[in-house]
């Protein structure tokens, strides 16, 4: 597990590839919206395509700003509630 980016708005964890498990066999994700109190975790193919997105923005040289838009775009897939124990 690797903390690859961190904001006020948002937080990427990535999780190293895992062939004895299918939900890590090709890496995953887990982002975390902080002000919505909410996260995702992305695996498969999802997570293969997310870290070639990542690859080509950050290639980019991209602000901040840039880059939470960027991770705007999952909004949608965080569904999960973030519960702090």
């Amino acid at each position: 597990m690797n903390m690859i980016y961190n904001s006020e708005q948002y937080s990427v964890v990535e999780f190293g590839v895992d062939r004895e498990l299918e939900a890590l066999r090709f890496g995953g994700f887990e982002i975390v919206d902080k002000a919505g109190r909410r996260e995702a975790f992305i695996g498969g193919r999802l997570a293969q395509s997310f870290r070639r997105d990542v690859n080509n923005l950050i290639a980019s040289e991209p602000t901040m700003e840039e880059i939470d838009e960027f991770l705007g775009e999952y909004d949608t897939l965080m569904s999960q509630p973030v519960v702090l124990h």
